[in-house]
């Protein structure tokens, strides 16, 4: 029988691990608890943290329990892993605003019941903490040097890093000490832009209280040609149906590139990896029955079984011809908007980021009205365009909108 660290090699998720074979005979025959970090910076998850999420689950599918980590401490500082500017600081009411909305997305995944997964709040611990205490326990196990040739902090030192970003390091690894008194927690896992600050927590807990602890961090979910998966002309690929809806959801698997299809039925799908190899090895047109499948897949994950179908019926009927309006998502403008220029419409429902957006798919041929090309930037939505106070618009080859007088 396969052991959970099997799974996750065989399936792609594992980037750097430490203490390879210790930690393969513990997932093998103990249950451990272990933690993944999640900074509550907006109101809902992005797919950046589908892995993790994803990680959770299997790991608690082989009986092991997930606490998932608030960063209600943390996001008051910033995290610099990755970042070439200083984060936002955070309200405390926002905070757990978000970190309520984080919660029930993490329930789509994992079972709270019965204590099987815990989500805790490091500002539970780290608010309290007086700078003197923080200092003797744990800055004298930390080296300067050694933190500055840090991934996390090479990047930044060129623009300035603030003693405020250099604290995060420090305070992730307590994170780790906290919940390893409190919980038995021996393991962290994260995104493996977070390497170095889970090498930090390992090593604090180890001198510390010369116990063994552990880290592992997964592959950053990116395209075949390196570029960071989830980013849409709206902006991220949120998995609140209020952000990003179940069709643009779906959508966006649907169109993904042929050579990343395989690698996200592994990583973002429990198919069998055989049914996985199956459909990644399709070509030509056939290669779209996997994507079908992929974008059918991860809807259903994050949206249910439900709205994934409609999802995947609304693309169909589209593409097919038919039911088009009924299908298509909605952006909904009072009677007084009729009349109105389209850029300052599309621009107001967020069918666009911006105006200039607009005129750039124009000026590129890439926005039709119904069968119609628009060409003209500064043309008005008029009465006479809508039937039965709709009308149908495409963006591009393949994201259709219905614009509704409401």
């Amino acid at each position: 029988m396969m052991s959970v660290l099997d799974i996750l090699r065989e399936r792609g998720y594992i980037a750097q691990i430490t203490h390879e074979k210790e930690i393969e005979d513990l997932l093998s025959s103990e249950r451990i608890t272990f933690y993944i970090g999640f900074d509550p910076t907006a109101d809902s998850l992005h797919v950046g943290h589908f892995l993790g999420l994803m990680v959770m689950a299997h790991m608690q599918q082989a009986g092991h329990r997930p606490i998932c980590l608030i960063g209600g401490g943390t996001a008051t500082i910033g995290d610099p892993s990755g970042k070439s500017d200083m984060r936002k600081m955070m309200t405390a009411e926002t905070i757990e605003h978000n970190g309520n909305a984080f919660k029930r997305q993490f329930a789509k995944f994992i079972d709270f019941d019965d204590h099987k997964a815990l989500m805790m709040n490091n500002a539970d611990w780290l608010a309290k903490l007086n700078y003197i205490e923080i200092l003797r326990e744990v800055g004298a196990h930390f080296s300067v040097n050694r933190m500055l040739t840090a991934e996390c902090f090479k990047q930044r030192l060129e623009r300035g890093l603030s003693f405020l970003e250099f604290n995060y390091m420090i305070m992730q690894a307590y994170d780790f000490l906290e919940l390893n008194r409190k919980t038995g927690c021996i393991m962290q896992m994260g995104g493996d832009d977070q390497w170095s600050n889970i090498l930090a927590g390992v090593d604090l807990i180890r001198r510390k209280e010369s116990k063994p602890a552990y880290g592992l961090t997964f592959t950053l979910l990116t395209t075949s040609d390196g570029r960071k998966m989830g980013k849409t002309e709206k902006g991220a690929l949120w998995l609140d149906p209020e952000k990003t809806s179940a069709y643009e959801f779906y959508q966006y698997w649907r169109n993904i590139d042929d050579a990343d299809v395989e690698k996200c039925l592994a990583l973002l799908t429990f198919l069998p990896m055989e049914e996985v190899r199956r459909l990644g090895a399709l070509k030509d047109q056939e290669i779209n029955i996997a994507k079908k499948r992929l974008a059918l897949e991860v809807t259903k994950l994050i949206h249910g079984g439900e709205e994934a179908e409609k999802a995947r019926q609304a693309a169909e009927a589209l593409f097919g011809g038919a039911g088009a309006l009924d299908h298509a998502p909605k952006a909904v403008i009072s009677p007084a908007m009729v009349g109105t220029k389209l850029l300052d419409i599309m621009a107001a429902t967020g069918i666009v980021a911006s105006k200039s957006e607009a005129r750039r798919l124009i000026a590129q041929g890439g926005l039709y009205i119904g069968n119609d090309k628009v060409t003209d930037p500064e043309m008005k939505l008029t009465a006479d365009l809508f039937t039965d106070d709709s009308l149908l618009m495409r963006k591009g080859k393949k994201t259709y909108i219905r614009i509704v007088i409401a």
